[in-house]
C-alpha cells in the first residue's frame, strides 16, 4: 500500500525489473534487503517476490520491519492498518535516508509497506515491512536505486534524487530530478499543523502556504529585487492521511 502524500511527479525507467523467484509465502522479511518491484506491486497489500542482490539492479530496499499489534484485528484490508503504520514507516524512512520531514517531501523517493499474503495472514502471520522505492507516489515506473539508500541524504543531497520541475508554472509542470534541465526547484516546506490538529480548511491552507512560501523563497534566493515562487498545497484527504505540509518552489 503506497502512501500518496507527496508531490505529483513522474519517473523514467528502463523495462521493469523482476526477481528470478518467488519468496516463501510465510517468510519474514529482513532489514536492508533489496527487491525488484514495480508500482503495480506496491499498489497491492502483499508481494511474493524474493529479495535480489543489493549490488545488482533493484528498485526497493527494506528499512523497517516489525509486527502488527493484535488490537488492529484480523481484517487484512482494514484502513486502520495503514493509519497505524504511516507514522512509524514515515519516521523510519526519514531516519534511514538521513532526511528531515521537509526534505523527505522534496525528493524523488517514497515508501511502501507490505504485509503477509492472504494464506499466511489466515495462518496468523502479522509481520510488516516498509520499503524505500525509487520513485514518487504516483510514479508509473521506478528508477533503480543505489546499492543502499541508507544515509543517502546525510551529507550533500544528490541532485538526481532531488525534485525540480519543468514548465511555465508549478501547477501542471513536469516534475524531474534536479540533475535534469528545469525551471523550478522545491526548496522548502511550511508546516501547517500538528498531528492532532483538525484540518484548517482549503482557504486557510492555501493563503498560509502562499504567504509563507513568498517569504521563504525570497530568503532562499538571498533577497533579490525580482523573483518568482510557487507552492503546492494539499487538501483534507492528504491531511487526514497524515500530511501537514505544503511545498515551496523557487524559479531558477
Amino acid at each position: 500500500m503506497l502512501l500518496a502524500l507527496a508531490l505529483v511527479l513522474t519517473a523514467c525507467s528502463s523495462a521493469p525489473l523482476r526477481p528470478e523467484s518467488e519468496a516463501p509465502p510465510d517468510r519474514v522479511p529482513e532489514l536492508g534487503e533489496c527487491y525488484a518491484v514495480t508500482p503495480d506491486d506496491v499498489a497491492q497489500p502483499s508481494v511474493d517476490a524474493a529479495p535480489v542482490r543489493c549490488a545488482g539492479e533493484h528498485t526497493a530496499q527494506t528499512f523497517a520491519v516489525g509486527t502488527l499489534p493484535e488490537r488492529l484485528g484480523d481484517d487484512r484490508e482494514d484502513p486502520a492498518l495503514g493509519r497505524w503504520i504511516h507514522p512509524r514507516c514515515q519516521r523510519a524512512f526519514e531516519r534511514f535516508l538521513g532526511a528531515d520531514e521537509s526534505l523527505a517531501m522534496r525528493i524523488q523517493l517514497s515508501w511502501a509497506w507490505f504485509r503477509p499474503g492472504e494464506a499466511a495472514w489466515d495462518d496468523g502471520r502479522r509481520w510488516y515491512r516498509c520499503d524505500a522505492v525509487g520513485g514518487r507516489a504516483d510514479a508509473t515506473a521506478y528508477e533503480p536505486l543505489p546499492e543502499t539508500v541508507e544515509g543517502l541524504f546525510r551529507a550533500e543531497p544528490p541532485q538526481e534524487w532531488l525534485t525540480c520541475a519543468r514548465g511555465e508554472t508549478v501547477a501542471g509542470s513536469e516534475k524531474v530530478p534536479c540533475s535534469q534541465e528545469h525551471d523550478w526547484r522545491a526548496v522548502t516546506t511550511i508546516k501547517l499543523g500538528g498531528p492532532d490538529d483538525p484540518y484548517p480548511g482549503d482557504r486557510e491552507v492555501q493563503v498560509r502556504s502562499r504567504d509563507f512560501c513568498s517569504d521563504s523563497v525570497v530568503a532562499w534566493l538571498n533577497y533579490p529585487v525580482e523573483y518568482e515562487f510557487g507552492y503546492t498545497w494539499f487538501r483534507e484527504a492528504e491531511w487526514q492521511a497524515g500530511n501537514r505540509r505544503s511545498v515551496c518552489w523557487a524559479r531558477q
